[in-house]
């Protein structure tokens, strides 16, 4: 695997996922139209920069719906974040198929859960600490999430050399959709972050 490669592309179509999904879930969303905000509506700030935290789930919700949802939190908020890897199988079908952001995919928890510890030799601190957007419909679910860590470690190029450590701390906003089966797990995941912006932030672009 190509960690450089991995990380460096960024993708928009979940954004239309993620509104489609927020409004079929009856999450409350601003309207096109007129010259100022409506009443009672405050935008939110770039949720990277800090102060934006997970609010309470979306109205509504089926019973599948927020166990989705709940177990994605606490697979970013503790499997992820804890490199609790004995606990993937909660989240994730031992056949899942998940797509990175530079448009390659793999198969199977095992390739996933090697991308993933991979992920921690050049950020050892690597966490996920907010998901400031959760929406569910049926078997799909949309989340945002601010993926934090440190550039502290020599980072794998993937072609036998590594890139020098910056020390740069980083903060990217990042969506995962998943595709849910009725096991409560997901057959299909897909992860989308800003590239440039990434690099811009560990100091190498």
């Amino acid at each position: 695997m190509e960690l450089r490669s991995l990380l460096k592309s960024g993708q928009s179509v979940a954004l239309g996922v993620l509104a489609l999904g927020a409004v079929q879930s009856g999450l409350t969303l601003a309207m096109a139209g007129g010259d100022s905000p409506p009443m009672g509506w405050t935008p939110m700030p770039d949720p990277a920069d800090g102060g934006v935290g997970s609010p309470p789930f979306p109205m509504n919700l089926t019973a599948e719906e927020r166990a989705n949802l709940e177990t994605f939190d606490a697979l970013d908020f503790e499997v992820f974040s804890r490199q609790d890897w004995s606990r993937l199988g909660e989240s994730h079908a031992p056949y899942i198929r998940v797509h990175w952001p530079d448009g390659h995919y793999t198969d199977g928890i095992d390739k996933h859960t090697e991308d993933m510890a991979a992920l921690f030799v050049w950020a050892p601190d690597l966490r996920i600490q907010a998901h400031p957007v959760r929406v569910a419909k049926d078997n799909l679910t949309a989340v945002t999430g601010v993926l934090k860590g440190t550039f502290t470690q020599p980072m794998p190029d993937g072609k036998g050399g590594t890139i020098a450590p910056t020390g740069n701390a980083f903060a990217l906003d990042m969506i995962t959709v998943g595709i849910w089966n009725h096991q409560g797990t997901m057959d299909e995941e897909f992860l989308f972050w800003d590239g440039q912006t990434f690099y811009q932030k560990i100091g190498l672009a």
